[in-house]
């Protein structure tokens, strides 16, 4: 039997365990919506364009030294270049860089060989799924063709749907058709974040795509949200917060995901402020919803890839 001086050093030991897993340094943080490209490949890049201050080198080097508020530790990649061959150029550069745990690429559901080129990528483990726009997706659920949908479930891959607010509404009707397909909302539905209340609308395709188990919502793009026509995105969590309150209560704890949207992001503002913004409000919902937002819940959805050699100590 422990004497009463062991007793109590067991217990400090553990408290000070306790509160290390809830330190920022000790926070796995995987940010699931980021762009890298490089203009300078022979074959150039087809977004973004000549003259936008976006068209530069952008690769995980520039992420990891910028300055966040909480460190990041790993990424998801999002292809925006409709290009197929620009699939494996991520694939290459993911190669031998643990940071990258996943990249959910861009092909063209119904398109001619599209099959094939599920096959071939879905072959690589770090291929985590694609992303599409809504208006792709209705169209298909208009003219009941989802065999796509159905082969990319087929193969555990994720689908990212990305569009305007009607987006939310759009997925609460693929998901029941493909039970077995993990779907992603992406930016919460592009809505524009203003101080008026939110959609009413929009809000209920939030909550009616929410009441599907497959789907979950990246809290992203917010500071775009907030800073259309020129606007300066508010800075303090208070202006956003009835907007992520809509999609958090809809989703829950187990069904929200970090992601970023950088480089596109500092078009509005910095990554710093973006992430403070989130992170805030995560942390209001206490540790463990914390640690489901910035990790676990991605995991879930898609299935990323905990490499060898990756840091998860944040700072």
């Amino acid at each position: 039997m422990l004497n009463r001086r062991a007793w109590i050093a067991a217990n400090l030991l553990g408290l000070a365990g306790a509160a290390r897993a809830d330190d920022p340094v000790n926070l796995d943080i995987i940010d699931c919506h980021t762009h890298f490209y490089d203009p300078e490949r022979p074959e150039g890049i087809p977004w973004p364009e000549k003259g936008s201050s976006l068209y530069r080198q952008v690769l995980p080097k520039h992420l990891k030294a910028l300055k966040q508020y909480r460190r990041v530790t790993g990424t998801v990649i999002v292809e925006a270049s409709p290009r197929v061959e620009d699939n494996a150029w991520l694939l290459e550069i993911a190669k031998n860089d643990p940071f990258i745990v996943g990249i959910v690429g861009n092909l063209k559901p119904g398109s001619p060989g599209f099959a094939a080129q599920v096959e071939r990528f879905a072959a690589n483990q770090l291929f985590r799924g694609i992303r599409v726009d809504v208006s792709l997706v209705g169209d298909h659920l208009k003219k009941d063709e989802l065999r796509d949908y159905v082969r990319l479930a087929d193969h555990d891959l994720v689908l990212d749907v990305n569009g305007g607010p009607e987006t939310p509404a759009v997925i609460a009707q693929l998901a029941p058709r493909v039970p077995n397909l993990r779907i992603v909302l992406n930016h919460i539905g592009n809505v524009a974040i203003t101080a008026e209340p939110p959609p009413r609308d929009w809000q209920d395709g939030i909550r009616a795509a929410a009441n599907h188990p497959n789907v979950f919502s990246k809290i992203s793009a917010l500071v775009e949200g907030a800073g259309r026509d020129g606007k300066k995105p508010p800075a303090d969590l208070a202006f956003y917060k009835p907007y992520v309150d809509i999609v958090w209560n809809a989703f829950g704890d187990d069904r929200v995901i970090y992601g970023s949207n950088w480089p596109v992001s500092e078009l509005a503002a910095s990554y710093e402020l973006l992430q403070r913004i989130v992170m805030e409000y995560a942390e209001s919902r206490g540790a463990e919803a914390m640690k489901k937002f910035c990790s676990l819940n991605a995991k879930h959805a898609y299935k990323w890839v905990d490499r060898p050699g990756r840091s998860k100590l944040g700072s």
